[in-house]
């Protein structure tokens, strides 16, 4: 008796639990809540600073401009002129928005945010488009002026970033800034953060006021999960609506492929947004050789990576930036698969195998080291698939995941032979990408450091970005692009897209323009 009545308090136990499951999704169509999951907290989403999620700040807060496929597209600004010199951009604000803390969004309340952003110009230092700008001005009530100090042709495209210069009501500002924190966070977006709890979860409410269209959903629960694999079990018990992610920090391919095929799932890849790289320390011992640079370019199978690692789902990277690029259709020639050219660099570089199936140089044998994010889903299959082929041509790869502070740390300090890399993608590529490469804080920029020429391209990249003739800037990138791939201080593997795995009855799911951002407000539920 006592056996039959454990048993039927473990059936009813589990019984339990699958009606608060099938309740906890009646719960959310009931409520109108899509409950998203992520590896990450949203953190502090301050839009003038860098702390927080990328897809929490854009929920919340808006750019004069938005950036789109169509073009740049009105935000707070209903319109805008630009003068004939270039040095002038004049906007002229949408009336009636206010902010959700009621006041309301008129030219003084820009021209704060962007004088408050201008403030922490070194911090900005890697969007030129700070270093540009001369002063703001305004013209009436809802007229704002921005005076550049040279014409710079990313403006309006820098202008509609993500960060930082999205607007955050001025009664935010502590002490009349934002680069020391804020007050709150009172934007003008489709969602309000109403609820946060630290490691756990946020609640976005629907912004009732909103100027624009109504979001459909009317919260959004951001759930913290930070492993993968979780997240993977909670889409399946249906506590969870939507995945969405880029590089692998959500799902890896092989859950992605494995959750398409079940069919219980939709599951959406967007067009190529980045570039997958390896880069190359050009400012380390064995690596500052261009000849052991090179003959990396031929060691790795990128068709294995593209087709085997990730599936088929990502097409092989022959440059650092795909010709679909703005000013990146340069005529570069390709490095393809080829193990016997690998090795005649390295042996005219002077490594030469051993006995023991190793490259050796005055006695010293050939070890580098492949640094990458430990959180990332993909990033390990990626490094461990190089590992093997770098053995194949006598070249000992260690591979190395850290923790992504960690990670970022040792970029900063360019504290490595090999990192993982990853473009910043559209709206970023070409001009912001290339513009951060001049800011030793970035891993681009120590692994340049090594380059003979290197202030030749940190100075092409400032003309480039300020030449106001389209022909000569196509020019100038043909010179930069041309270099960079000479030099081999990219290893480029694939261009890679941005996943979303969904629940079906999860509609209107789609791509924004950048891979950091997450359409919620066009999301809803099939009724």
């Amino acid at each position: 008796m006592k056996i039959r009545s454990v048993v039927f308090c473990v059936i009813l136990l589990c019984l339990t639990f699958a009606v608060c499951g099938c309740g906890s999704e009646n719960d959310r169509l009931s409520k109108n809540e899509l409950v998203y999951a992520s590896t990450k907290d949203i953190r502090d989403i301050n839009p003038h600073l860098y702390g927080g999620e990328m897809a929490a700040q854009a929920m919340v807060f808006e750019p004069l401009v938005y950036d789109t496929k169509d073009g740049i597209k009105p935000g707070l600004a209903e319109s805008w002129g630009v003068s004939a010199d270039g040095l002038s951009y004049t906007f002229h604000i949408r009336q009636g928005v206010k902010f959700t803390d009621g006041e309301d969004v008129n030219a003084e309340a820009i021209k704060l945010n962007i004088d408050a952003v201008c403030k922490n110009k070194e911090r900005h230092a890697w969007l030129d488009m700070v270093n540009q700008i001369d002063h703001g001005e305004v013209m009436d009530a809802y007229t704002y002026r921005l005076v550049l100090k040279k014409p710079y042709y990313p403006t309006l495209k820098e202008l509609a970033l993500s960060r930082p210069f999205r607007m955050i009501s001025p009664k935010c500002f502590k002490d009349g800034d934002t680069k020391n924190g804020v007050n709150g966070y009172a934007g003008t977006g489709p969602y309000i953060l109403t609820e946060h709890k630290d490691k756990q979860y946020a609640i976005f409410t629907k912004n009732k006021d909103y100027w624009g269209d109504q979001a459909k959903f009317e919260t959004i629960k951001w759930q913290v999960m930070p492993d993968p694999q979780t997240i993977l079990l909670a889409l399946k018990k249906g506590e969870i609506d939507l995945l969405f992610g880029a590089d692998g920090d959500m799902v890896d391919l092989d859950s992605f492929t494995a959750l398409q095929k079940e069919g219980k799932y939709a599951a959406m890849l967007s067009e190529p947004v980045a570039s997958r790289a390896i880069l190359i320390n050009a400012h380390r011992p064995i690596t500052s050789d261009r000849q052991v640079r090179e003959a990396f370019q031929y060691v790795v199978n990128k068709e294995g990576i593209a087709n085997g690692v990730l599936n088929g789902t990502e097409t092989v990277a022959d440059t650092l930036l795909s010709p679909t690029v703005p000013y990146c259709n340069v005529p570069l020639k390709a490095r393809n698969y080829d193990l016997d050219k690998a090795k005649q660099l390295l042996n005219v570089a002077g490594w030469s195998m051993n006995e023991d199936g190793y490259r050796y140089k005055n006695g010293k044998k050939m070890v580098v080291t492949l640094y990458f994010n430990s959180n990332n889903a993909q990033e390990r299959t990626i490094s461990e698939y190089i590992q093997s082929d770098m053995k194949a041509a006598g070249v000992e790869l260690k591979i190395i995941g850290e923790e992504k502070q960690a990670f970022l740390d040792r970029q900063k300090n360019g504290d490595f032979d090999l990192q993982y890399s990853l473009s910043w993608g559209t709206p970023y590529d070409p001009q912001s990408y290339l513009s951060s490469w001049r800011i030793p804080a970035h891993g681009d920029y120590q692994a340049q450091l090594g380059l003979e020429k290197k202030k030749w391209l940190d100075d092409e990249i400032g003309l480039t970005l300020v030449e106001p003739d389209k022909d000569k800037r196509q020019l100038r990138y043909n010179e930069i692009l041309t270099y960079i791939h000479h030099e081999c201080v990219y290893l480029p593997l694939t261009y890679s897209r941005t996943k979303a795995v969904y629940m079906p009855k999860l509609k209107g799911v789609g791509f924004n323009l950048s891979q950091y951002e997450i359409p919620f407000e066009k999301m809803y539920f099939e009724k």
